[in-house]
């Protein structure tokens, strides 16, 4: 990518410890910075009700208190569809990698592996690409 263009990440995970982890990942990127984070959806949501420019993508977590990811994915692509949005989460389930893709979901990762796919993951969505982790996708019938 010649763009010189930063690409700028909101994160939201109830886990300080997480998002300075995922921070550390991200920030190994030159072209990438987190300029903001929350611990739950409504403080997301808040954040970027209060916060311009938009951030070009929110990594976030299915469950936190006060409103979980799924609800704030929602929220986010309906009112602001740009943004695109990572799900991050201990949960591999198919029917909650599912329900965040209905509601705009740009991309699925569990925790444990987002180490070596978080920057492929941003990488992906970034070029308009829909994400899913190894683990999560559906196995070659």
């Amino acid at each position: 990518m010649g763009s010189n263009h930063l690409f700028k990440i909101v994160l939201a995970d109830d886990h300080a410890l997480v998002r300075q982890g995922i921070k550390e990942i991200i920030e190994e990127s030159p072209e990438l910075k987190v300029v903001g984070e929350a611990g739950d959806g409504l403080d997301l949501i808040d954040y970027l009700k209060t916060n311009t420019p938009w951030p070009d993508m929110v990594i976030m977590d299915i469950s936190m208190p006060k409103m979980g990811g799924i609800e704030a994915t929602d929220k986010i692509k309906g009112h602001c569809p740009q943004i695109k949005v990572l799900i991050l989460t201990m949960h591999n389930a198919q029917d909650y990698m599912k329900l965040a893709l209905s509601k705009g979901a740009d991309g699925y990762l569990l925790k444990h592996e987002a180490g070596e796919e978080l920057l492929r993951a941003i990488s992906t969505i970034r070029r308009g690409g829909t994400y899913i982790c190894p683990l999560m996708r559906e196995p070659a019938a």
